[in-house]
C-alpha cells in the first residue's frame, strides 16, 4: 500500500499528497514566531540593553559637543587661539587656510587637528564610564559587605544571623529555636 503517488515526477499526483510543513516546523497558523519575537524583544535584559544604547549615543553626542564646544576653545586660548578642527598638514605640499578649502580643492591632508579632537572626546568619555564603574563597584562593594541580621524571637531586635545569643537582651537564640520547635 502506497501512500505517495505512483510516479514520483508527476507534480499534480504530488501536490495532492504534499502536507503543511507548518507542524514539521514547530509553528502553526495565528503567528507563533510573531508572538515568541514579541516575548523575546519585550524582556527585561533586551529593552535595557537597547535603553543603554539609546542613552549611550545621546551621552556621546553630549561629549562630543562638550569637547568641540567648550574644552577645545578652551584649550586653544590657552595656546594662543588655536582652532584644533583646521590643524592639518596637506600632502600635496601647497598651503590652504581652512580644511574645508583642502577639501573642496581635493587634496589629501593629515588632519590631526581632528584626530586630536577624537582623542580628548575618548578622554572624556573613558573617564565619565571609569567614574560612573568605579562608583557602581562602590555600591556593589557596599551591599556585599553588608551583614545579614534577622530578628531575635524575644526581645525583637536586630541580630547577626550567625549570633547565637541575643546581644540585647542576652536570650540564648538556639534555646529560641528548640523552644519554638517544641511548640
Amino acid at each position: 500500500m502506497s501512500h505517495g503517488p505512483s510516479n514520483p515526477f508527476d507534480f499534480p499526483s504530488f501536490a495532492t499528497h504534499m502536507v503543511s510543513p507548518a507542524p514539521i516546523m514547530g509553528r502553526k497558523k495565528g503567528g507563533k514566531i510573531s508572538q515568541e519575537f514579541r516575548d523575546f524583544a519585550l524582556k527585561g535584559s533586551v529593552l535595557d540593553m537597547a535603553i543603554g544604547i539609546i542613552m549611550g549615543v545621546a551621552f556621546g553626542k553630549i561629549i562630543a559637543s562638550f569637547v568641540e564646544d567648550v574644552t577645545l576653545p578652551i584649550i586653544g586660548w590657552i595656546f594662543g587661539k588655536v582652532d584644533f578642527s583646521n590643524l592639518f598638514f596637506s600632502l600635496t605640499g601647497k598651503h590652504f587656510d581652512t580644511l574645508s578649502a583642502a577639501r573642496a580643492a581635493g587634496a589629501p591632508t593629515l588632519n590631526y587637528g581632528l584626530f586630536l579632537n577624537a582623542i580628548f572626546n575618548f578622554a572624556i568619555i573613558a573617564g565619565s564610564v571609569f567614574l560612573l564603574v568605579r562608583q557602581v563597584n562602590r555600591v556593589h562593594r557596599m551591599q556585599q559587605q553588608a551583614v545579614e541580621m534577622k530578628e531575635c524571637p524575644f526581645c525583637y531586635s536586630a541580630i547577626r544571623l550567625k549570633a547565637v545569643r541575643c546581644p540585647m537582651c542576652t536570650s540564648q537564640l538556639d534555646v529560641a529555636k528548640a523552644g519554638s520547635a517544641g511548640t
